[in-house]
């Protein structure tokens, strides 16, 4: 199985993470919601797969980069 990192685009604070370690998302799913100057903005899934690990938690900072999310193929 190929395992895909998942990075959020933005520095900011995890608003709500939206899956659960294990689930089956599809490309484009919702995986963490980061809060970054008063907006919402989603990390969604790259690909289909399953959620292999959460690295963030709501209330967790997160810097521009940083991984917050592996799915697997």
């Amino acid at each position: 199985m190929a395992q895909h990192e998942v990075v959020s685009s933005v520095t900011g604070v995890v608003f709500e993470v939206a899956v659960a370690e294990g689930a089956t998302v599809a490309a484009g799913d919702t995986l963490v919601v980061v809060e970054s100057m008063k907006m919402e903005i989603p990390v969604v899934a790259p690909r289909a797969g399953r959620v292999a690990r959460l690295l963030m938690a709501a209330g967790d900072g997160v810097d521009e980069g940083q991984v917050v999310a592996v799915v697997e193929d």
